[in-house]
C-alpha cells in the first residue's frame, strides 16, 4: 500500500531538512480514566499510525512498509548525503524504533548506518514537559558529542521520528558541524507534532 505523506520542510542549522507528515491528525480528551489520567480519542495520520504501531505495540511488521516510504520520499528529494545518523533517543526502549528504521533505510538506500555518530553526554530531561524554546536549548547544550573519525567530511542525514521544536535536531546539527567536522548537514524526520511543545 502506498502511505499518503505531506512533506513539509523544517527550518533549521541543517542545509535542508524535511519531515514527512504530522504524526496525529485530531486529539479529543473523552474523559479520565479510573485513575483520574485523561484519556483521548486520537486519529493519526497513516504514517504516524505505523510508527505508533512500532513504538508503543512493537510491532515490527510495519517497518518495511516505512521504510519504502521514506526510500520512496529520498529518492526525489536526492540530498545526497553519504552517511545516515540517527538523532540519540531521549529515552532508553528494548527496541528503538529510529535505530530500525534507520538501519533498514541506510541498507535500502545503500548508503553506511553510523547508529553511534552522536553520543548524548549528559542527562536531559524529557524535553516534552518543558514548553520553552530557549530553556531546551539551555538543557541541550553540551548535551552531545561526536565521533568525528566517523563523521569529518560527511554529508551527513541526520535522521530522527518526531519533530517537535527542532531543538533538539539543530542541538545535534550543530555538533555534527562544530565538533564532527561534518561537510554538510540534512535533516529528516518522520512525523512532528501538531504543536512545536
Amino acid at each position: 500500500m502506498d502511505l499518503k505523506i505531506n512533506p513539509m520542510l523544517i527550518p533549521g542549522r541543517w542545509r535542508q531538512g524535511y519531515v514527512l507528515d504530522y504524526h496525529t491528525l485530531s486529539s479529543t480528551h473523552i474523559g479520565d480514566d479510573e485513575y483520574g489520567h485523561p484519556q483521548f480519542d486520537t486519529k493519526r495520520t497513516e504514517l504516524g499510525d505505523l510508527l505508533y504501531r512500532l513504538k508503543y505495540k512493537s510491532d515490527s511488521t510495519v517497518v518495511a512498509e516505512i521504510v519504502e516510504e521514506v526510500a520512496s520520499f529520498m529518492s526525489s528529494w536526492k540530498p545526497g548525503a553519504a552517511v545516515i545518523t540517527p538523532v540519540p533517543p531521549s529515552r532508553l526502549r528494548t527496541m528503538q524504533p529510529i535505530f530500525i528504521i534507520g538501519e533498514a533505510l541506510a541498507k535500502r538506500i545503500e548508503i553506511p548506518w553510523i547508529i553511534d555518530g552522536v553520543r548524548r553526554i549528559k542527562e536531559i530531561p524529557e524535553l516534552k514537559n518543558v514548553y520553552n524554546y530557549d530553556e531546551r536549548i539551555r538543557l541541550l547544550t553540551g548535551a552531545y558529542d561526536v565521533d568525528r573519525t566517523q563523521i569529518q567530511g560527511q554529508r551527513v542525514l541526520l535522521f530522527d521520528d518526531l519533530y517537535r521544536s527542532g531543538a533538539t535536531m539543530n542541538t545535534v546539527t550543530a555538533a555534527l558541524y562544530d565538533l564532527g567536522g561534518a561537510l554538510d548537514v540534512f535533516a529528516l524526520a518522520l512525523t512532528r507534532t501538531r504543536s512545536n511543545r
